[in-house]
């Protein structure tokens, strides 16, 4: 028998595949580059936080993990 822990560990495992398989997918549909990510650059400093990014990303997660869980 598993436990929870260890079925988290792998859902979570399984989900950073599939985003990674299907990341090339995600940017040409501008997933990565929204209005509203963060970027700043000055001289050889380049910073970028996807802000609008993550919260795509967790809503539809979030959605996701509610229709599983029923």
């Amino acid at each position: 028998m598993k436990s929870p822990v260890s079925q988290f560990l792998i859902t979570i495992g399984v989900v950073l595949v599939l985003v990674g398989l299907l990341w090339p997918v995600l940017q040409k549909w501008g997933l990565g580059r929204l209005p509203g990510d963060i970027t700043y650059t000055k001289n050889n400093f380049h910073f970028y936080f996807p802000l609008t990014t993550s919260i795509i990303v967790s809503l539809i997660l979030t959605i996701l993990f509610w229709l599983f869980r029923r």
